[in-house]
């Protein structure tokens, strides 16, 4: 568990106190996600769980559609809550309101994500677990900040790529559900280095020309959010990382297999049983 700070020890005993409520203000879940402290009560550092600032938050959530989202790897809900207040705007105007399915492995996290996002289908259950995930339908989206890299937790394999990045292997089974993604990932991992720059520049790496060669997956950097700026606001690390969008329509697409059709010449054969033998 982390050591935090005495105000951070007196802002977290203030989002614990707020968790009793059984319905919490909209101010109130903003405090909650700002300031209940992840690495408090639980090992957050070993599994990688470190939760999105809220302001970054809501800069993700501008690349967010769609009528029926999932979240992996949820947390206690702050993309997903992030996504449902910037659709609000679709809500006054009468629309169809979105659909959010969160899936969390941590029991606690999502006691306290019900109280943030209860518009929200909460599930327990790992997001590397590829049946489990289709399971669940069909989506518009998936949205997920997960573990970064090779040490984060997670049994299942992903269905096309090998390598242990687990940010990559929640990418690869998001492309089996979804139309689209949006994903906080290491700036490593990305196929652009933006945040924290002072130009855009490709990324060429090893590891990412293996996911793109085994998957097929290109990354997009979507409305172009300088995640650099929320570095200090994470709590117990400070990452460089990206917000990368991906299309997964058109990939699906090609991943379908192609039907062989076989056509005979109509007058191949004069004799209609001698036609007919050719199938026997």
């Amino acid at each position: 568990m982390a050591k935090l700070t005495k105000a951070e020890t007196k802002a977290h005993n203030q989002a614990c106190e707020l968790l009793k409520k059984d319905v919490l203000t909209h101010d109130e879940k903003w405090f909650v996600l700002d300031n209940w402290h992840e690495g408090a009560e639980h090992n957050n550092g070993s599994t990688g769980a470190f939760f999105t600032p809220s302001g970054m938050a809501l800069d993700f959530a501008i690349d967010v559609g769609g009528k029926r989202v999932l979240d992996l790897c949820a947390g206690i809900g702050a993309l997903s809550f992030a996504a449902w207040v910037r659709n609000e705007q679709n809500r006054y105007e009468g629309m169809v309101e979105a659909e959010y399915v969160c899936i969390e492995i941590n029991p606690a996290y999502i006691e306290i994500g019900k109280k943030i996002m209860p518009q929200a289908t909460w599930v327990q259950g790992d997001a590397s677990d590829l049946e489990f995930i289709k399971s669940l339908g069909r989506f518009d989206c998936v949205i997920s900040n997960p573990p970064f890299g090779k040490r984060a937790g997670g049994n299942g394999n992903a269905p096309r790529y090998t390598g242990a990045d687990f940010e990559y292997k929640i990418m690869d089974i998001a492309s089996e559900v979804a139309d689209y993604g949006v994903f906080i990932i290491p700036q490593q991992s990305s196929s652009f280095f933006y945040s924290g720059r002072v130009a855009h520049r490709d990324n060429d790496s090893a590891k990412l020309k293996k996911f793109r060669q085994q998957t097929g997956i290109t990354m997009d950097c979507g409305v172009g959010v300088d995640t650099a700026y929320y570095k200090d606001d994470w709590k117990g690390v400070a990452p460089i990382c990206e917000i990368v969008t991906c299309n997964f329509e058109e990939l699906q697409q090609q991943r379908k297999p192609t039907a062989v059709v076989i056509d005979f010449p109509v007058n191949q054969f004069q004799d209609p049983v001698e036609q007919l033998s050719l199938f026997a």
